[in-house]
């Protein structure tokens, strides 16, 4: 039996690869929830790695959040993600676990990359401002990976997922991410019989957004690839790949599909005086397209599946 550690298996992607992992056969797959591990402590960390001998791990666990969380705490933003990977990381090598993945974000990439973004714009250019904290511990994490590579020959792989929703997403009517936070956004509305719902900026920036689902499924189809198969795709300067859907919306087309979705009667109005982000933020797939990973649902279709779901988990309760 492979022996596998989900770290951040309670999250939005660490739950579903748990569920597609869950699946397979000849897998033991091992999770511990903060209560019984505190990522953020060294000694919990190594103690955990050296008892269970653990043949893989996927890197899941992050403090994250969106545009006002990162601006409100960017102190825990930046310590905690740093502690977890640093943690992770190392108790990996020094327990001689030879493979593992690691969750970046898309926000490593300059607020003004050339788009479609690929991985050579990592470190070309100023990050967005909104979520610099958050953007610096990713990147320092893909650095790690690459140094013990480098160094020790280590197997730890990279993936910058591109925005993220779906089942076990975060609905939380200040903290949340686009997607889930205008679903309930809309949802609220709707059952209150407004007749407006409010969104933050112009609603021009444009956004690549993937249904979870599709990242679980790339992230173990990155894991299950041979050494040789996933090194090919890479070069000198590139040692991480990105995971996005290969299409981008603006946010006032997203928020038109969610009206849609959730059937909400009203109008849209933008609150002009909030921040829009970066411009745009589309993803290049090429690399990991090469190694055979294509997504399956499209924006709308992913949508309703996450409402759905919202719907029957009383998550708006």
């Amino acid at each position: 039996m492979k022996k596998i550690f989900i770290a951040g298996h309670n999250g939005l992607v660490g739950s579903a690869i748990r569920r597609f992992l869950n699946k397979k056969s000849n897998l033991e797959i091992f999770t511990a929830n903060r209560e019984e591990l505190d990522l953020t402590s060294q000694e919990q960390v190594n103690n955990f790695f050296k008892l269970n001998k653990f043949d893989e791990v996927y890197l899941a666990a992050a403090k994250v959040g969106g545009i006002y969380a990162n601006s409100q705490y960017p102190t825990e933003f930046i310590y905690q993600n740093l502690a977890i990977q640093n943690n992770v990381l190392h108790a990996c090598h020094v327990n001689n676990i030879k493979k593992l993945l690691f969750l970046g974000s898309s926000c490593i990439y300059p607020k003004f990359a050339s788009q479609p973004i690929k991985e050579e714009e990592l470190l070309n250019g100023v990050l967005e401002e909104t979520n610099e904290y958050y953007a610096v511990a990713k990147i320092s994490g893909i650095l790690q990976c690459k140094a013990y590579n480098v160094e020790f020959d280590q197997d730890y792989r990279c993936v910058m997922p591109t925005n993220l929703y779906g089942q076990n997403d975060n609905f939380h009517p200040i903290n949340s991410h686009v997607i889930p936070g205008l679903i309930r956004r809309f949802h609220e509305a709707k059952l209150n019989k407004l007749g407006t719902v409010e969104i933050w900026g112009t609603g021009s920036p444009r956004r690549d957004f993937l249904h979870v689902d599709d990242m679980a499924k790339a992230c173990i189809h990155v894991m299950e690839s041979s050494k040789e198969e996933y090194r090919s795709v890479l070069d000198s300067k590139v040692s991480h790949l990105n995971v996005g859907s290969g299409t981008d919306f603006k946010i006032s087309e997203i928020a038109k599909i969610i009206k849609d979705v959730v059937n909400f009667e009203g109008s849209i109005e933008y609150d002009l005086s909030k921040p829009d982000g970066t411009p745009r933020k589309l993803l290049d797939n090429t690399r990991l397209n090469s190694l055979g990973w294509k997504p399956e649902y499209d924006l709308k279709a992913g949508i309703t599946k996450t409402y759905e779901w919202a719907l029957n988990s009383d998550i708006f309760l």
